[in-house]
């Protein structure tokens, strides 16, 4: 339970009451997103105390509300973190996580509270579930929230195949994006940041180039492998100014930026006159739409890997521990903790 900005407390909470349409979930995993961190620590203002967080996360259905048929007692689930009403405009069109009224799984921003995973127990509705396979465990289906989020990117994109992109930012997601580009064919992907860990890393998931950000000549060598052009696209996973500035520079003539990072509220510079002449295109990619069977299939086929991507299993009861870890200077030597209840 976050009960204040920075301070974590392993408490007992009464156990949630699935509502008529609801399913209660036993947590078997939950994995720890870089969101979380931004919320615990308060700078983000989405993870308002007291609120349990947690939204990456899978088990085992344990009671079910009246309203509920196509569920049972012990089915193995993951669900989506985004909870969509099912009937707004953006929904009816398939962009449920545009939803009017929207809510997600562990965040409490001033409009709702919604307590998450990091919990025995959760209740969530029916709808947002989704049935795991049957090879896949509860620690890598934990996975299937940031891997739907990468699937989603790309396929923000458009067409890729046979593409140049860059991925700014070799972080949990952008590992996952670089193996998500893979997936849906691009030739040539060049993963770009800081550190060189996560740049061998990169490497390893199916990066075809690794370049540190720092590097002077960054630009020139991206042309160079990019035919003297630029990128086609360009994704970029860390939500800052100068990395977004650096994403639209990497980009070909007519080419395109995915925004997936959201770190900053706001940019403090943007290449307006570059964007225009230039013809870029600037498109946002907010959540998942619809890619959590994708995310679950490949996942469990061994296509995109998370099992390197995995930092720490620990128990629940350490995520207070865990919480100060990764958002100290050593956070960057850790990818993703899953907590287990």
């Amino acid at each position: 339970m976050l009960t204040a900005p920075s301070h974590l407390e392993y408490t007992e909470v009464d156990t949630p009451s699935p509502g008529t349409d609801d399913v209660l979930v036993r947590i078997r995993a939950c994995g720890i997103c870089g969101s979380d961190i931004h919320g615990w620590d308060g700078s983000s203002g989405r993870r308002r105390p007291p609120l349990i967080m947690g939204h990456e996360a899978a088990g085992e259905i344990a009671a079910v509300g009246l309203g509920v048929a196509d569920w049972a007692i012990g089915d193995r689930v993951t669900f989506d973190s985004t909870i969509y009403c099912g009937r707004c405009r953006f929904c009816q069109q398939g962009r449920p996580n545009l939803c009017l009224d929207r809510r997600v799984v562990g965040v409490s921003p001033p409009e709702y509270k919604q307590h998450g995973a990091f919990a025995e127990f959760v209740a969530v509705p029916a709808r947002i579930l989704h049935r795991l396979p049957a090879a896949l465990s509860y620690a890598h289906a934990a996975f299937a929230e940031p891997t739907a989020v990468a699937i989603h990117a790309v396929r923000q994109a458009g067409d890729i195949t046979g593409a140049t992109a860059v991925v700014v930012g070799a972080g949990m997601i952008g590992l996952l994006v670089v193996q998500a580009l893979r997936w849906a064919g691009a030739e040539k992907i060049i993963a770009v940041d800081l550190a060189a860990n996560r740049l061998s890393l990169a490497r390893e998931l199916g990066a075809t180039h690794s370049l540190n950000s720092a590097d002077a000549d960054l630009g020139t060598r991206i042309q160079d492998i990019c035919g003297g052009l630029g990128a086609d696209y360009c994704f970029e996973v860390v939500g800052i100014s100068p990395t977004l500035v650096l994403a639209l520079e990497l980009l070909r003539r007519g080419g395109v930026c995915v925004a997936v990072g959201n770190l900053a509220a706001a940019t403090k510079e943007f290449p307006l006159q570059s964007l225009v002449t230039r013809e870029l295109t600037l498109k946002g990619s907010c959540a998942s739409a619809g890619e959590y069977a994708v995310a679950l299939d490949l996942l469990s086929r061994g296509i995109i890997q998370v099992e390197p991507l995995t930092s720490a299993i620990a128990p629940l009861a350490d995520a207070g521990t865990w919480f100060e870890k990764l958002s100290g200077p050593e956070g960057r030597d850790y990818l993703k903790v899953i907590l287990t209840p």
